[in-house]
């Protein structure tokens, strides 16, 4: 069964966090790989990380240094902590599960097959 479930968006001023939750089916969860994309209105999708069965993390250039990609596989929740967020992060936010990658192929919506319904994140100045 495939179910992807995310929680934890919200509205925060500049500078602040959320930490984002995607709990997922156990067939989705042992996918290979697991990811957070965003898309504001009028843009395109945008890969945020994504993390291997290995533990192995990748992030887009809007994260890196401020976002932290995870997973708990006792309770099939991948996790995005993010802070120092900024209006431009302001999006809907889409956990992702797909076939195993490596470095730059976690970044890529093709390794994705499967896709949750998005939490909005609103970001005020």
């Amino acid at each position: 069964q495939v179910q992807l479930v995310e929680s934890g968006g919200g509205s925060v001023q500049a500078g602040g966090s959320l930490r984002l939750s995607c709990v997922a089916s156990l067939h989705s969860y042992n996918r290979g790989s697991m990811g957070w994309f965003r898309q504001a209105p009028g843009t395109e999708r945008e890969a945020v990380a994504g993390i291997n069965r290995f533990n192995g993390a990748k992030y887009g250039k809007s994260a890196t240094g401020r976002f932290t990609i995870s997973r708990d596989n006792t309770k099939r929740t991948l996790f995005l902590q993010m802070n120092y967020l900024k209006p431009e992060d302001t999006a809907m936010y889409y956990c992702a599960a797909g076939t195993v990658c490596y470095g730059v192929d976690c970044l890529n919506a093709a390794t994705y097959d499967e896709w949750g319904q998005g939490t909005q994140v609103t970001v005020s100045s």
